[in-house]
C-alpha cells in the first residue's frame, strides 16, 4: 500500500523515564506517526468521515503521551501504535517517539525510538 497520512512533530508534555525526577518533572516527547490505508474512498468522497481525521487521531496520541507514565519510550510507542491501529481501515502504522531532553549525559541532538505493526489480515 502506497497511501499513508503522516502526523510529524505532535509535541506533549509526559512523565515518562526510568528515573524518579523525570517522572515528577517530566519532560516533552515528540510523536511522528505515519498510518497506511486506502485513501480512494476519501479522495472520491471528499468526506472527512471516509478517512482517518488527523486531528482526532492527534488528540488521542496526546492523551497517550501525558497520561499514564512508562519507563521506556519504546512501552509509549507501543501504545501509541495500538490507538493509530484502533481504525480497521489502518492496514500498518509507524510511530516514531523522540525524547529530546532524555538523561544522557553527553552532548546529543535526539533519542527516539521507531516501532512498525501491521495488522493481521
Amino acid at each position: 500500500m502506497t497511501d499513508r497520512i503522516q502526523l510529524t512533530g505532535l509535541r506533549a508534555h509526559g512523565r515518562h523515564g526510568v528515573y524518579d525526577f523525570e517522572r515528577a518533572q517530566g519532560q516533552d516527547f515528540v510523536v511522528d506517526a505515519v498510518l497506511e490505508l486506502d485513501l480512494a474512498p476519501a479522495a472520491r468522497s471528499d468526506e472527512v468521515t471516509d478517512t482517518v481525521h488527523y486531528g482526532e487521531l492527534a488528540e488521542r496520541l496526546v492523551a497517550v503521551v501525558t497520561g499514564e507514565p512508562v519507563n521506556l519510550i519504546e512501552t509509549l510507542a507501543d501504545r501509541l501504535l495500538g490507538v493509530c491501529l484502533d481504525d480497521p481501515r489502518v492496514a500498518t502504522a509507524t510511530v516514531t517517539v523522540h525524547k529530546p531532553e532524555a538523561p544522557v549525559p553527553h552532548a546529543f541532538t535526539d533519542v527516539a525510538v521507531t516501532m512498525t505493526r501491521t495488522r493481521a489480515r
